[in-house]
């Protein structure tokens, strides 16, 4: 564990600098909270220019090892679209929007990833070998399950024993472990997509109210793949927030030890 420790801790020699550009606080305040999640749109058109735009946003959200274990489905197909209002129950954030966006979470394509990411950084002769170290070596230790989740299972076992003694990764260890792995990867790029959706002047609505069996058959997604939520997108009708944000005490939630 030494070395894998030693590759997360060392400051790899590089010479990339990117300096921190200059947000506007406000702008960033009054976008976060204008954000709703909008019940009811109206017939309005969506630019489809601003989706393809406010996607590649999406992509743009903190992934774990950078592996982007996600995938996004705009169905524009007339008839797609209709059956997936159905499995969204015809809910009035899925029948009244002007398009929709199934959010995938891939637990399944961190190693198919890991390769194309090794290649590019191979490509690169300013990559420190340490990065590249990290995808050959790392990635394959930590993710990599085996079949029927055995080599997780012995992972487990022995983060166990070994964590009695110093500090370790402990997750993840199993399938269940992966799925909320890609799970957490794919919700993040999700709120990146309805932040970038608003900024672009449309609404959203994360949809978790569905048939996630028939979405997937629909969409002929493999069995380890898994449907994180479905977004909607238009402009918001006067009806579309059902009344003001609700929130519990922040005291709740923050704790500063």
């Amino acid at each position: 564990m030494s070395k894998s420790q030693n590759i997360l801790k060392d400051i790899p020699k590089h010479n990339y600098k990117e300096p921190a550009i200059d947000i506007d606080k406000k702008e960033f305040i009054n976008l976060v909270h204008s954000r709703r999640s909008v019940r009811v749109f109206t017939k309005d058109q969506v630019n489809p220019d601003d989706v393809k735009e406010c996607l590649e946003l999406a992509l743009l959200a903190p992934t774990s090892s950078n592996l982007q274990c996600w995938e996004f489905y705009w169905v524009r197909d007339k008839v797609k679209k209709e059956k997936l209002k159905q499995y969204c129950l015809d809910q009035s954030a899925a029948s009244t929007a002007q398009e929709l966006i199934v959010c995938i979470a891939r637990m399944d394509t961190w190693k198919k990833n890991k390769n194309k990411i090794i290649q590019s950084l191979k490509s690169n002769k300013s990559t420190p070998t340490s990065a590249v170290k990290y995808y050959e070596k790392i990635v394959p230790l930590v993710y990599f399950q085996g079949l029927f989740g055995i080599v997780g299972f012995i992972k487990k076992i022995l983060v166990f024993f070994i964590g009695l003694f110093q500090v370790i990764p402990r997750e993840p260890s199993s399938y269940s472990d992966m799925r909320v792995w890609a799970h957490k990867t794919t919700a993040l790029a999700c709120e990146n997509l309805m932040l970038a959706l608003r900024a672009y002047g449309y609404d959203s609505c994360p949809m978790e109210g569905m048939d996630s069996k028939r979405i997937k058959r629909m969409l002929d997604l493999p069995r380890k793949a898994e449907v994180c939520m479905v977004v909607s997108v238009g402009k918001r009708a006067e009806n579309g927030v059902y009344g003001k944000r609700s929130r519990l005490d922040s005291g709740n939630f923050i704790k500063v030890i």
